[in-house]
C-alpha cells in the first residue's frame, strides 16, 4: 500500500486549498482514512477522518472549514480546506489503516500567510 499526498502550497489568510491522496491498492473503499498535520516544532496532530462507511470526524478547530471527502474509482481521499488561517501552517499526511497497520503518506507542507 502506498499514499501519495498532493494540493499543499502557500496561500494568504482566508485562502483555501485543497490536498490529495491517492492510495494504491484494489481494496481501498474497504477502509476509512485520516489526515493529520504537523506543525514546526509541535506533535503530530489529528485532523480529519473518514470512516468506510461515510461518517466523517473533525479536531474542533478546523470544523466548519475542513472537509474530508473520498472517490472511491480514483482511489484518493481529498481534503478540502477553506478559510485557512496561519494556525493551520503544517506539513499534512494522509494515513489509511488496514486491519493492525498503519500507512502513511510523505506529507504535503501547507503555508498559511497572515
Amino acid at each position: 500500500v502506498q499514499l501519495q499526498a498532493s494540493g499543499g502550497g502557500l496561500v494568504q489568510a482566508g485562502g483555501s486549498l485543497k490536498l490529495s491522496c491517492v492510495i494504491s491498492g484494489s481494496t481501498f473503499s474497504r477502509y476509512g482514512a485520516t489526515w493529520y498535520r504537523q506543525a514546526p516544532g509541535s506533535q503530530r496532530e489529528w485532523v480529519a477522518g473518514l470512516a468506510a462507511g461515510g461518517a466523517t470526524n473533525y479536531i474542533d478547530s478546523v470544523k466548519g472549514r475542513f472537509t474530508i471527502s473520498r472517490d472511491n474509482a480514483a482511489n484518493t481521499v481529498y481534503l478540502q480546506m477553506n478559510r485557512l488561517q496561519p494556525e493551520d501552517t503544517a506539513v499534512y499526511f494522509c494515513m489509511q489503516e488496514r486491519g493492525a497497520r498503519a500507512y502513511w503518506g510523505q506529507g504535503t507542507q501547507v503555508t498559511v500567510s497572515s
